[in-house]
């Protein structure tokens, strides 16, 4: 890619993928990205749990009510974790992580999706998480954020339209909003 602005352009979550496995170079490339994000005081309190068994990606497909069955169709998922007791601000630094990912496959020609963990529900109303850290054999001193599904594009998504861009959202110098 030449323009980071046309990569943020062009990058749109991709719900389906091809059977296409990832190479290893690319999958290296991911976590590259993802382990060079910056980090509140530098204490990177993220960690990765990379996913490519068909089994397990099923199993992580179901962990919360909506949203997540993409994962199965992924040839890849990495599940972003994160220790509280490293840094106050983990989901800040998971978050930021996880963004370079996204814009890391986009560079790549990769599909990839956010699919949201923490404070998420799986039908019966126990925590996401709970499934995640179950399945994977997360110690418990880690937090689930979020699990990225990532793979070859297996459907085509227009660029984001720049005329939707809600300006009305931006305030220079005071948030002087109309008054309620």
């Amino acid at each position: 890619m030449e323009k980071f602005s046309e990569l943020i352009r062009i990058r749109r979550s991709m719900r389906k993928f091809t059977e296409q496995e990832l190479s290893q170079d690319e999958v290296v490339a991911l976590l590259r990205a993802a382990l060079m994000a910056p980090s509140s005081k530098g204490t990177h309190a993220w960690e990765f749990v990379v996913v490519d068994d068909k089994e397990l990606l099923a199993g992580l497909s179901q962990c919360k009510d909506k949203g997540a069955e993409l994962i199965a169709g992924a040839p890849l998922a990495v599940v972003v974790l994160a220790d509280p007791a490293v840094s106050d601000v983990w989901v800040e630094d998971a978050s930021v992580a996880t963004t370079l990912m996204l814009l890391q496959a986009e560079d790549l020609g990769l599909g990839a999706c956010w699919v949201q963990m923490r404070n998420r529900s799986m039908a019966d109303g126990k925590p996401a998480e709970e499934m995640v850290r179950a399945l994977l054999h997360i110690p418990d001193r880690l937090r689930v954020l979020s699990v990225v599904a990532v793979g070859h594009k297996g459907m085509e998504r227009k660029p984001f339209n720049e005329d939707r861009l809600l300006w009305e959202k931006v305030h220079i110098n005071t948030f002087d909003a109309p008054a309620e």
